[in-house]
């Protein structure tokens, strides 16, 4: 998955009224949704451009979905897989499910069960990577999966760039990270290290009890910044 941001789903169906439902649907939970119709086009997007989870129909008019997982396994990928199809074979899910596939939900279906069956997806994901789901420091709570933010109990609202930057400092908490290295993370390298001023004093103005004495993103002076390890269970 990505180390920041909204999250990114891929949509692979060839019926325009199911993408046009999860374009709609999930949107509207604050992911980017990206579609294709056919698996040789979609494994080709999910090679050049990435994306953090796929949606993914068995029966496609090109190559079957089962090839399809097979394929962008052997990229080799860890994107979570989750198959949405007409099928009510077992014996279809048992494949999909041993090639690769995370999870397997059978048309039709709702959007809070298909968000639901999203979030474990991305759960276990950062479980196999060693990155915990829940961050906590003190007041401050990061729900990984949710992307919600939580300072002394109440939810805090960031901007899709606010939030990237927050991300990555959950990311590395405890660790200092450079000016160059957030720049490059979080836009690319190509910026001017005073716009990441702007948004460390943004997300300080919202987490810190005191902005002008911050203890949870502490600057490094003329390196970068460290974020306030996790507490210890």
């Amino acid at each position: 998955m990505t180390a920041a941001g909204p999250l990114r789903v891929l949509v692979i169906d060839d019926e325009p009224a199911i993408r046009r439902f999860l374009r709609v649907g999930l949107s509207a939970q604050g992911y980017i949704v990206s579609e294709s119709e056919e698996g040789a086009k979609a494994i080709d997007t999910a090679r050049r451009q990435g994306t953090d989870l796929i949606l993914l129909d068995l029966g496609l008019p090109d190559i079957d979905g089962i090839e399809v997982i097979e394929r962008i396994r052997a990229l080799p990928s860890s994107v979570p897989i989750i198959v949405l199809t007409s099928r009510d074979d077992e014996a279809v899910k048992v494949e999909a499910l041993d090639l690769g596939a995370d999870d397997y939900v059978t048309k039709p279906f709702g959007i809070d069960e298909l968000l639901a069956r999203i979030r474990a997806a991305q759960r276990h994901r950062l479980q196999q990577q060693g990155e915990t789901p829940l961050f906590r420091s003190g007041d401050l709570a990061v729900d990984l999966v949710r992307r919600i933010v939580t300072v002394r109990g109440g939810e805090v609202k960031f901007s899709p760039r606010e939030y990237e930057v927050l991300r990555l400092l959950v990311a590395h908490a405890g660790k200092v990270l450079t000016h160059r290295f957030m720049l490059q993370s979080v836009w690319g390298g190509e910026t001017d290290v005073q716009y990441l001023r702007i948004y460390i004093r943004a997300l300080r103005q919202k987490i810190e009890p005191d902005p002008e004495r911050p203890g949870y993103i502490v600057t490094e002076t003329g390196v970068g910044y460290r974020l306030r390890a996790a507490d210890r269970d």
